[in-house]
């Protein structure tokens, strides 16, 4: 059953030019493009259509781009952010659908979340940090998105084209009661730190990822931590990307050319959640809401095989309960292909 969703999930995603990711990892100095595809989605991991039903985030990495002129102003007055001569940029195109639990309903459940879609772009900036002895010390990444929630978003076109013509899915039938039209902005500042903890068994290398993050806007504003543990065959290869408000990886991985390697990880995460418009409902309009948990937490195990320039990777995750009158946490996959050229 898992195979068969995910199939028509992963072609449609390699066949239109909707959203990916990619960010940074240990050293860029190989001064290759990445280019991802991630898409998440709840058929991909639960079999279900509910919830934060899809997430698609597509993103270009290059190590020669300049940081765009004005984004280095914005970047300087960020006090936790340094910008300086090995800062990267990214630029990151995506859409994230949300609807209550049964999508038959053509009325808005009153102890349900909203039906929303959230289609964004973002300019994100990379800083690796250096220790004495030249080793990495931390990751700093700071991301503007920019974007909008409403009908303007796409996501009652989105997801009645997949459900009709990709997965037979039973045709959702409640958009008409998206939340209004409104401009989104969202900065977000994660520090990683990806050799916190590393060590050597044999064959297999072994290091524990620690982060923090914080974002602020009218979309999301969150405050989260967390640790991703990996054992992989090569110490180089960095963790997959994400949707947000997980915490994303990066679409960087530094395998030599010609070979196969592989990657298994498992990660925790919990945020506490100041505002999440897709549960609060609209910020300057009378919209349906719901009553949001204010802790939420996101346990996720996955692997990754590498060859050439070539990833591809899966993650099972599991979400807790994000508003009170949830009936069961959100179980959701996701599917990462990277290209480096």
């Amino acid at each position: 059953m898992l195979l068969k969703n995910v199939t028509p999930h992963l072609l449609f995603f390699l066949s239109c030019l909707f959203p990916f990711q990619a960010v940074l990892g240990q050293d860029i100095s190989d001064n290759k493009r990445y280019l991802s595809i991630s898409h998440e989605n709840d058929m991909l991991g639960g079999d279900s259509d509910r919830y934060y039903t899809s997430g698609v985030r597509v993103t270009l990495f290059d190590s020669r781009f300049e940081v765009p002129p004005g984004i280095d102003k914005l970047a300087d007055k960020i006090p936790t952010f340094d910008l300086n001569g090995n800062t990267y940029t990214f630029f990151t195109f995506g859409q994230n659908l949300y609807t209550p639990a049964d999508i038959n309903l053509r009325e808005q459940p009153a102890d349900d979340r909203p039906w929303a879609a959230f289609l964004y772009g973002s300019v994100g900036l990379a800083t690796p940090s250096y220790r004495a002895n030249n080793t990495l010390s931390h990751i700093d990444e700071l991301e503007f998105t920019l974007g909008v929630i409403g009908p303007e978003a796409l996501g009652k076109q989105t997801q009645k084209f997949v459900h009709k013509y990709i997965s037979d899915s039973p045709i959702p039938q409640g958009w008409d009661n998206q939340l209004d039209f409104e401009p989104g902005l969202v900065l977000s500042w994660q520090r990683r730190f990806p050799f916190e903890w590393e060590e050597r068994f044999g064959s297999v290398h072994a290091r524990l990822e620690p982060n923090i993050s914080v974002s602020i806007g009218n979309i999301r504003s969150n405050i989260s931590t967390g640790a991703t543990l990996i054992f992989g065959s090569d110490p180089l290869l960095d963790t997959p990307p994400r949707v947000r408000p997980a915490i994303p990886g990066t679409g960087i991985f530094l395998s030599q050319d010609h070979k196969f390697n592989w990657q298994v990880f498992a990660g925790i995460d919990g945020r506490i959640v100041g505002r999440d418009i897709f549960l609060d409902g609209n910020s300057f309009s009378s919209s349906h809401s719901v009553n949001k948990e204010y802790f939420v937490g996101d346990l996720s195990t996955g692997l990754s095989f590498f060859y050439d320039d070539y990833r591809l990777s899966y993650t099972f995750n599991v979400r807790s309960k994000e508003f009170k009158c949830q009936n069961e946490e959100s179980i959701f996959g996701s599917v990462t292909l990277t290209k480096r050229f």
